[in-house]
This record gives structure tokens, C-alpha cells and sequence, in this order.
């Protein structure tokens, strides 16, 4: 079971108090070098599914990748229908340790990332039942034979399901 600890979670620093909307973001803006650090994040642990934070903020209903912040698989259970080759797993304590990365910078915690080795970059049923909150974004990169193929992003637009997340591109200056 994957652990994800973030009942007192700070989504987005500010000075006054907001209400998160139950909506989900429509889309995700990042620069392709992110996208080129999850792809090579997923091959370097292939056969492994790998694991991080997306970190950023909010500009209206659009996340706003600024860091993508690796974690460590801790997933330990392994057995025939579990192993990090299909499971991964983040520690409360490097939960923590993103939260303030992104403090730090004056952001937050928008979603997650994940690869799926030899398996579609679509969310599993595991996924959705273990994943966080409708306001994140869902990147998973699938990673066929060692190397980076399709990478996909998610929403959640309620706890029931997920959504096909638009990926924007941010323009290089």
C-alpha cells in the first residue's frame, strides 16, 4: 500500500487564505527539459517504477511545473503480483522533505510523477485508489524495454476517477 501523508499539506504559500476549488487544473505548463528529467528519471530506474514530486504553483485553473523533485521507491513487499517493478512507494519523511524544498522557493507540491515499466503511461486502478488529491497533476512516462516512450498527464477530477490532463509546453525565451 503506498503511504502518502499530506492531511496538513500546504498547496500553495500565500498571505491570505484560500479555498481550493474541487476542480481540477485543465492543464499542466512545463518546459521540456521536466519532461526530459521524468523520461530519464524512469530509465535510470527501469526496471523499477520511479517516483517524484511535481513542484510549482497555480495560475488560475493551470498547474505550473517549476521543479521536478525526485523521490526514492521505498516499496519493500515483494512477491509475485508486487515489487517495485509494478508499486512504488513515498515515505512520509520525503514527503516532507519536498514540502519544504518547495516552501523554500515560495511554491508547493502540484502532483506527482511515476513510471510504468513496460506497461501503458495510463493510471491503474491502484493508481486512482492510492493517489492524492483532485487539484494534482498525474504524470506517468511509460518506460518499454529501458527506454522513455509515451508520457501522459491526469487529473482527478473527483476521487472517482481520472481525466486526461492537457501538457503545455512553456515557450523558451
Amino acid at each position: 500500500m503506498k503511504h502518502f501523508f499530506f492531511i496538513h499539506r500546504s498547496y500553495f504559500p500565500t498571505t491570505q487564505s484560500t479555498v481550493h476549488s474541487p476542480q481540477s487544473a485543465v492543464m499542466i505548463k512545463v518546459k521540456p527539459e521536466h519532461l526530459d528529467e521524468i523520461r530519464k528519471h524512469g530509465e535510470e530506474t527501469y526496471p523499477h517504477e520511479c517516483c517524484g514530486f511535481l513542484i510549482g504553483e497555480k495560475d488560475g485553473e493551470t498547474n505550473v511545473l517549476r521543479i521536478v523533485h525526485r523521490a526514492n521507491n521505498e516499496w519493500t513487499k515483494t512477491d509475485e503480483r508486487e515489487s517495485q517493478a509494478n508499486r512504488y512507494l513515498i515515505t512520509p519523511e520525503q514527503a516532507r522533505r519536498a514540502e519544504m524544498a518547495a516552501r523554500e522557493q515560495g511554491l508547493g507540491v502540484i502532483g506527482y510523477y511515476h513510471s510504468h515499466p513496460d506497461h501503458p503511461a495510463q493510471p491503474s486502478g491502484f493508481d486512482l485508489d492510492h493517489s492524492c488529491w483532485p487539484t494534482d497533476s498525474y504524470i506517468i512516462v511509460a518506460v518499454e524495454k529501458g527506454r522513455a516512450s509515451v508520457l501522459n498527464s491526469f487529473t482527478k477530477p473527483d476521487y472517482e476517477k481520472f481525466a486526461p490532463e492537457e501538457i503545455l509546453l512553456e515557450e523558451q525565451p
